[in-house]
């Protein structure tokens, strides 16, 4: 997934980029970094960790200039290696090239693999790479034709920040795969991953990046961007998983609130899978919350905060032996027994996709919560495909759902009743312009590019 922030026209950009990328430290926690700019020069920053630990002060005062690019890495093309992180920062022939990308690229081995027989050396296993050997060798003097030249080349789903010693260009794939937005920040242009960045810095939301879009900022006079659509047009596919679960619920997304999205699902949920009888429903939090609220209101179940969720959990832990069980879900949820005992309790979580901690959240909720029964609901339909586009979805053969009925899911997470969101509650729930649609490959097997 990955997280993007840039800054236009500020003398504190890689200060506003740090606190941009801070509030969408959700969208990957392995690493950050900035590159910034003053006087065509650049300077980079980039490190594993959190963006707090990256980002001493003494870093960011060194990362000087008016204009700045970052990013926060979640790894689904690469592994979690230094190389790996971004922004990536090259030098060509036409300078210095800073690029920070949220997506993933579908063709990228065959790029590699034909690039390298033709003598490019790859400095990491990252795709995004690949993108900055393309603009290398185009024989456009411009990066950004070179850039143009060079998107034209790849397939699949692209959120790009490209910084250049004169320019800041934002562009998005023409399916529109993963979020991009603009906003204004003392009248110089801002872009990010999501709308709750601007919120943290003080910027106004103006409007999203549009599929196929690319936003030239120039240095020099940031307020005469210019916005292009250099791309041949496609079918808009934006990812209907981030409205489900990736974005933070007080974003705007596709011009939505996804806090109302998610609530929406939650009542259409209610409709389809009514839960007779319950006593209580319950989120598995955080994600979970809205659609439980949904669920509890349409349904007219009364809505209890069953759950707690540890907001300390490391990125690592050592787990005892077998003489403490299921150790992974009692470090992270723990059920409330005031709320639950002796109840025949309603569960809503946004997604289920191995199963293995559904059915040790169920197990805890009836051994140490107490719950009489539990009736799981699922504010999304069965992911029975892996994603290609930047979302880092196990193999089919992990996917519960790809081999195994609602029936036998149901038996295997020992829930007393289980219930999903169908595809077309969902998409539904969600408004878009005319012509314009979801990638719901997870779901559907229907795959937007060729994989």
């Amino acid at each position: 997934m990955c997280a993007i922030f840039g800054v236009g026209s500020h003398k504190e950009a890689s200060k506003i980029t740090y606190l941009g990328l801070h509030a969408l430290q959700h969208r990957g926690q392995e690493g950050a970094g900035i590159v910034s700019t003053t006087d065509g020069e650049p300077h980079v920053c980039r490190r594993k960790g959190h963006v707090a630990e990256v980002f001493t002060e003494s870093a960011l005062n060194r990362l000087h200039g008016s204009a700045a690019i970052g990013h926060t890495r979640y790894s689904t093309t690469g592994g979690n290696t230094m190389a790996n992180l971004q922004p990536l920062l090259m030098k060509s022939s036409f300078g210095w090239v800073g690029i920070a990308h949220n997506g993933n690229l579908v063709n990228a081995a065959a790029l590699t693999q034909k690039l390298e027989a033709e003598g490019s050396i790859f400095q990491s296993t990252n795709d995004t790479e690949v993108i900055i050997h393309l603009m290398a060798r185009s024989r456009e003097r411009d990066p950004e034709r070179a850039l143009i030249e060079a998107l034209r080349q790849v397939e699949g789903a692209y959120s790009l920040l490209v910084l250049v010693k004169d320019k800041l260009i934002a562009v998005r794939d023409p399916y529109g795969f993963r979020p991009l937005v603009l906003g204004e920040f003392l009248g110089g242009p801002v872009f990010a991953s999501e709308t709750t960045a601007f919120d943290l810095v003080g910027a106004a939301y103006k409007r999203e990046i549009a599929p196929g879009e690319m936003v030239v900022v120039p240095l020099e006079a940031p307020k005469n961007m210019v916005s292009t659509f250099p791309f041949e047009k496609t079918l808009k596919r934006r990812c209907v998983f981030e409205a489900i679960y990736f974005a933070r619920p007080d974003s705007v997304l596709y011009d939505q609130s996804v806090h109302t999205m998610r609530k929406d699902f939650g009542r259409v949920l209610a409709d389809e899978h009514p839960a007779l009888g319950a006593d209580v429903v319950i989120p598995v939090p955080d994600s979970g919350v809205p659609a439980a609220i949904g669920f509890a209101e349409r349904s007219g179940i009364p809505f209890d905060m069953g759950i707690i969720r540890s907001h300390y959990i490391g990125r690592t832990f050592i787990e005892p032996g077998q003489a403490i069980r299921d150790f992974g879900v009692k470090l992270k949820l723990n059920p409330v027994r005031e709320a639950i005992q002796g109840k025949k309790v309603v569960v809503v979580d946004d997604s289920l996709v191995r199963g293995t901690t559904s059915k040790k959240l169920i197990k805890h909720l009836r051994d140490t919560g107490g719950a009489k029964e539990v009736h799981v609901r699922i504010s999304a339909p069965p992911t029975a495909y892996p994603c290609f586009y930047g979302i880092d979805t196990p193999t089919r053969s992990e996917l519960l759902a790809s081999s195994h009925s609602i029936e036998k899911i149901r038996d295997y997470i020992g829930a007393d009743s289980l219930g999903y969101l169908s595809l077309d509650g969902l998409l539904k729930s969600i408004s878009l312009k005319s012509g314009e649609g979801f990638c719901h490959a997870c779901f559907s097997g229907e795959y937007p590019t060729p994989i």
